[in-house]
């Protein structure tokens, strides 16, 4: 019966989930309930994988620390893959602790690898890099040096540094073919197709086109005078003008900055930083106070200059005015960003992710669901939203060695 038990986990580690069930499915031993747990979780079966799970880890006993402790990382990675991202990380570092005391370095070291991507999912870079600094490269079998250098990857990325992600992802590539896991192969692709795809437009002249992220990447050292809608700041190589807390100037920047160097009429600017439908003298008057304060933040890089009919950008020391805007600017587009990843997530990891109150992401959801854009399934603190179709398979799950192995 062992070799069943053998053969079932070098399947899962093989990507073959159902040889694995093949084997074990029909017993209910510890080691054999750990095994169908993780194989349901790579059939996309998430619900059913966490409940095997729980109940290999109780029934494994006092003595097997190990195999109770790689039950724990594998729900772990369920929890990542569900975008359960209030997962009690504790636990997960217990159980990597028990792993590397024991000398099972191999899922340690994927223990680790999960705390990365979450943290990376939360947008905490710096931590994820010392997260993988941590655990070193040396002896990581393929299937780990892959998720390894999506991290990389993905960390890059987020800095803007697209040599650095192409050079993780043809060594992710490389490690995917190693393993010979047609999931991870699959994976590192999609990964890949996020360098190849537009991630933002360039406004200039009243003229607009897609960028690719290694444009946008360049861009940051230009000498153009550059209003940037991710960040709501304006920029001209190092010096940088933060207006993320006075939406209103900003709105007068970038509409400015979207005619330059044609003028805006003051009915125009109105409209479009105060949401104004008819315009009176007290919108004048508040136009013309805030001209006055974007003329003073703006004193580093450019002036506002009046014109008969109303305000014209000069800027300084360029004759280049871009605006930086994103893809997709309807009122949602951060939240719509985070679900096309095509994984189930909850609200209140949506929340967390983003950094604003769960009341926030759940009316924002409810709102995208009325129009269709987006689907729910499941109730209450199960509840999970994401874009169509349903994932049938978590390509992230992934087992660098056999669990159960001793």
């Amino acid at each position: 019966m062992e070799s069943l038990i053998t053969a079932a986990a070098r399947a899962l580690e093989a990507g073959d989930p159902l040889g694995a069930l093949n084997r074990v499915a029909l017993r209910n031993d510890a080691p054999s309930l750990a095994l169908r747990g993780i194989a349901m979780a790579q059939l996309g079966d998430l619900a059913k994988a966490k409940t095997l799970l729980r109940s290999a880890a109780r029934a494994f006993g006092p003595r097997e620390a190990v195999a109770r402790a790689r039950c724990v990382v594998a729900e772990a990675e369920i929890a990542l893959v569900s975008r359960d991202l209030g997962w009690p990380v504790k636990t997960l570092a217990a159980a990597r602790a028990t792993l590397e005391m024991h000398g099972d370095l191999a899922n340690a070291a994927h223990a680790g690898h999960i705390e990365a991507r979450r943290l990376l999912l939360l947008g905490r870079l710096d931590e994820a890099e010392r997260t993988l600094a941590a655990l070193g490269i040396s002896a990581l079998p393929p299937a780990s040096q892959v998720v390894r250098e999506l991290v990389v990857a993905g960390i890059a990325i987020r800095r803007l540094k697209t040599g650095d992600a192409r050079a993780a992802l043809e060594r992710a590539a490389r490690a995917a073919r190693q393993a010979k896991i047609a999931a991870l192969m699959a994976e590192v692709d999609n990964a890949k197709l996020v360098l190849d795809t537009p991630a933002a437009r360039l406004i200039a002249r009243g003229e607009e086109h897609p960028l690719l992220l290694g444009e946008v990447e360049r861009l940051a050292s230009s000498t153009a005078l550059v209003v940037d809608t991710f960040h709501h700041v304006v920029r001209r190589q190092g010096v940088v003008v933060s207006l993320g807390t006075r939406p209103v100037l900003f709105a007068l920047a970038r509409i400015l900055a979207q005619a330059w160097p044609a003028d805006v009429s003051r009915e125009r600017l109105i409209a479009a930083a105060f949401q104004a439908r008819h315009v009176d003298e007290s919108h004048r008057a508040r136009l013309r106070v805030e001209i006055g304060r974007l003329r003073t933040q703006l004193k580093p890089l450019a002036d506002v200059g009046a014109t008969r009919q109303g305000f014209v950008l000069a800027p300084r020391k360029t004759r280049d005015v871009l605006v930086l805007a994103r893809p997709n600017e309807e009122k949602h587009a951060a939240l719509l960003a985070f679900l096309t990843d095509g994984e189930p997530w909850s609200s209140s990891a949506l929340a967390l992710a983003l950094g604003i109150s769960p009341r926030t992401v759940q009316r924002a959801l409810e709102e995208l669901a009325r129009s269709n854009k987006i689907q729910s399934f499941g109730h209450g603190r199960a509840r999970r939203w994401m874009t169509p179709p349903v994932p049938g398979f978590p390509t992230g799950l992934l087992l660098p060695t056999p669990l159960l192995k001793t």
